[in-house]
């Protein structure tokens, strides 16, 4: 059995929605092509989350849920608040007071995981006791992934500014402030603008329902659209 089994895996995100999903992607988008490339963003990121052996699967989920497959996920609302707030909070529901499992809490943003990559990124959470921490950058400065043994540690997140260029290196400081060791996970570009969408689709698997719907807005849009591996 996998050392990552004994773990869990949680997807905040927002409903795709349009008018409410990635507005930074419009303009060039369209509130209805930043929707769809939302939706296929979040389809991909849980079919990754599903082939990954881990004991629990949560999605913390801002909205209705549409036509969204949230099978074989526990559903929990999120709170209302800033971002740090409402992470904080789905880190907590997740986990719940005491006797949780470590917990790897990802978004929407990178739909190029793989199963392979989270159950490493698990395991390497799982090498660690309850005072370590594990942390992936973005290269714009932000973070797509983080990994906690206790709910208590993700109480700095409400303080550290979030969507700024140094959001990551905040967030490691004020997790090593809180005492954490913090290991780094490998990096990944994440989806803000439309260039970001190109960059990621490119880098998701050919076939994957964010590389055919960016290159169907690309398309659409006269723009260059993301070539297959």
């Amino acid at each position: 059995m996998s050392a990552a089994l004994a773990a869990q895996l949680l997807v905040v995100t927002r409903a795709p929605v349009p008018g409410r999903s990635k507005t930074r992607l419009t303009p060039p988008c369209t509130p209805g092509q930043a929707a769809a490339i939302a939706a296929a963003a979040v389809s991909d990121t849980l079919d990754a989350v599903r082939a990954t052996p881990v004991a629990r699967r949560v999605v913390a989920l801002d909205g209705a849920p549409g036509d969204l497959d949230l099978s074989g996920c526990t559903v929990v609302p999120q709170v209302d608040g800033d971002l740090g707030t409402r992470l904080a909070a789905a880190f907590a529901d997740a986990m719940g007071p005491v006797g949780s499992l470590p917990t790897l809490l990802i978004g929407m943003d990178t739909p190029q995981v793989t199963p392979a990559l989270l159950a490493a990124c698990l395991d390497r959470l799982l090498t660690g006791d309850r005072g370590t921490a594990v942390l992936g950058t973005a290269p714009d400065g932000g973070w797509w992934a983080l990994g906690l043994h206790c709910a208590a540690a993700a109480g700095v997140l409400p303080d550290v500014p979030m969507s700024r260029a140094d959001t990551g290196e905040r967030t490691h400081a004020a997790l090593e402030d809180a005492g954490l060791t913090v290991l780094d996970l490998p990096e990944l570009a994440d989806i803000d603008h439309f260039p970001d969408a190109l960059s990621v689709a490119d880098a998701c698997a050919p076939g994957t329902r964010t590389a055919r719907v960016v290159a169907e807005v690309a398309a659409a849009l006269g723009a260059a659209a993301p070539t297959c591996r």
